[in-house]
């Protein structure tokens, strides 16, 4: 007599048995960065320091996280500059782009040859409460101190919790999808 396999579902938070992590096949690079392109994302700058050690880069991976304590994360490659300040700093802000920002994303993500401090050029920009340059004509800045920081392959994912927030300048929310920046209009 044959034995069917078994259709009874494991309890919630367990694997079926037999299933390892090792089991399972590694997506490629390629093929996880098409398929993430399809989730729209906000469009923010990251940054930390002061004067001349300001250290900044373009993001579409800010997530809340929790309400208490107010928290987000921020994923960001290790190799980048705005890493390292962050973790030497020990705070970060961030500055939700709007509409007629598009420029300044792609200065911050490299894209213009522009590096280190000299990305904040001609933009105006605030010092938050901890010291993290924020942009006055953003549509929302958040200011953050690192509470957490765990490294995840190629990226660090930094939690930050939120000790100031400010909401400035109306506008259409700047998004990321399909690799390229859109504006999404407010109804």
């Amino acid at each position: 007599m044959i034995k069917a396999p078994s259709t009874a579902m494991p309890h919630v938070g367990q694997r079926a048995s037999g299933a390892h992590l090792a089991h399972f096949p590694h997506v490629k690079a390629i093929e996880f960065r098409n398929a993430m392109r399809n989730l729209a994302s906000g469009v923010a700058i990251v940054a930390t320091g002061i004067g001349d050690a300001r250290r900044g880069l373009t993001a579409s991976s800010v997530t809340s996280l929790c309400m208490d304590p107010p928290c987000l994360l921020v994923s960001v490659n290790t190799k980048s500059e705005t890493h390292g300040s962050i973790l030497t700093n020990g705070y970060f802000g961030i500055s939700l782009l709007r509409d007629g920002q598009e420029a300044l994303a792609q200065r911050f993500a490299g894209l213009t040859g522009v590096s280190g401090a000299d990305r904040f050029g001609d933009a105006r920009w605030n010092a938050g409460i901890t010291g993290a340059p924020l942009l006055e004509t953003a549509i929302c800045t958040i200011d953050c101190v690192l509470q957490q920081h765990q490294i995840v392959g190629s990226h660090g994912i930094l939690i930050g919790r939120i000790v100031a927030t400010r909401q400035h300048c109306a506008g259409n929310p700047v998004i990321n999808f399909q690799g390229e920046l859109h504006t999404l209009p407010v109804a």
